[in-house]
């Protein structure tokens, strides 16, 4: 690279700089700094600094990535972005997990809350955003279909049929067997949908035409950049992202644990950092109606949300002895089944319009509302 170039690249790239400042901060005074939690002031600065830096780092993660899919092209594209910030969103619940009192339905808290933002808030504002500028924005239906035709049974399958399965001695929690065909079933699941999503339906999920071609001006854009630089800035973040999401445990574990706030609070912090990067791409993309790309980063985003995660989630809480509760119960279970029933309603004919945005996003108020009234 030149000179400009290095100075350019050292611009873009200055919250590395403040991402590291706050791991050496937290890695050598962590213990003083989390000491004094009983007092609000320092329970919010804490707090804020860290998901400020934490959230920055995983769009910086995000921004790397898409350096990466535009290159690639579809759909791999959209594949390593999902699978960064399914990566950060098991490393935040694992953090969080492991710390302070156990909480069995954080993961499961988690998982919903990420399907209820990107389900209904992205899927709300995309659409609201696209239909408002162009009225009406298309899509592939097959490829909609076939991310819908994996995500219902996958959800209902993890997050409903816990609910209506006995385990021994009246546990509520999943045993053992079941615990490993729920994983293997969703794991299985997703690795089917990469096999024909890479390969033998690959046209399903293709950017066409005037995407295409802003794909191959944002690559002429960033040509000054080689792929590997991305590839080891993308490392170096998610590093970042891992070491101080372990650190944002102890700020939150205090909230719900000693504060008595409601428990979903604590999934929705973790799928804000989760989902946030995602809605920024998503929305963007339906702006310039581009709505493929957005369906594709918010459909894809929650089957690997639940396709991997879950699986990951059971082998830790068995490596560690502490246990999960998957099953949704009452407004939630309830929400969930909607949310699933309108996405089949709303991708159901290849375009859509603002009215569609508009609902979902109601539904997204709801979620947010029962988290305090429900």
């Amino acid at each position: 690279m030149q000179t400009t170039g290095v100075l350019a690249w050292v611009r873009k790239e200055q919250f590395l700089g403040l991402s590291i400042l706050t791991t050496i901060a937290f890695y050598g005074f962590g213990d003083s700094m989390f000491s004094g939690l009983s007092s609000l002031y320092r329970l919010a600065v804490v707090f804020f600094w860290l998901f400020a830096v934490v959230l920055g780092s995983a769009l910086a993660v995000v921004r790397h990535a898409e350096h990466l899919a535009v290159r690639l092209g579809e759909p791999y594209g959209t594949l390593i972005l999902t699978l960064c910030v399914t990566s950060i969103e098991v490393v935040s619940i694992t953090a969080i997990m492991l710390h302070g009192a156990n909480n069995p339905t954080l993961a499961r808290d988690t998982l919903f809350a990420v399907t209820m933002i990107v389900l209904n808030g992205m899927v709300g504002l995309s659409l609201l955003l696209g239909g408002w500028r162009y009225r009406e924005q298309y899509y592939n239906l097959q490829g909609a279909n076939t991310y819908l035709g994996v995500i219902i049974p996958l959800g209902v399958l993890s997050l409903v049929l816990p609910n209506f399965v006995s385990a021994p001695a009246g546990d509520p929690m999943l045993s053992m067997p079941q615990k490993i065909f729920v994983a293997t079933v969703s794991l299985g699941l997703y690795v089917a949908f990469l096999a024909l999503q890479s390969s033998r339906h690959r046209m399903y999920f293709a950017v066409q035409g005037d995407v295409a071609a802003a794909g191959h001006d944002e690559v002429e854009g960033s040509s000054g950049s080689p792929m590997s630089l991305h590839v080891t800035l993308l490392v170096i973040y998610m590093a970042l992202v891992v070491y101080l999401a372990e650190k944002l445990a102890p700020p939150v574990d205090y909230v719900v644990e000693t504060m008595g706030k409601p428990a979903a609070l604590a999934g929705l912090v973790m799928a804000v950092l989760v989902a946030t990067p995602e809605i920024i791409g998503a929305v963007r993309a339906a702006g310039t109606n581009n709505l493929q790309r957005s369906m594709n980063i918010f459909l894809g985003s929650v089957l690997s949300t639940i396709g991997l995660t879950i699986p990951a989630i059971i082998v830790i809480s068995e490596l560690t002895q502490h246990p999960v509760r998957l099953g949704l119960e009452h407004t939630d279970l309830l929400l969930f089944v909607l949310t699933l029933v309108l996405c089949t309603v709303t991708f159901s004919s290849g375009r859509t319009n603002v009215l569609q945005g508009g609902v979902h996003l109601i539904l997204f108020l709801a979620y947010l509302f029962l988290i305090f009234e429900g």
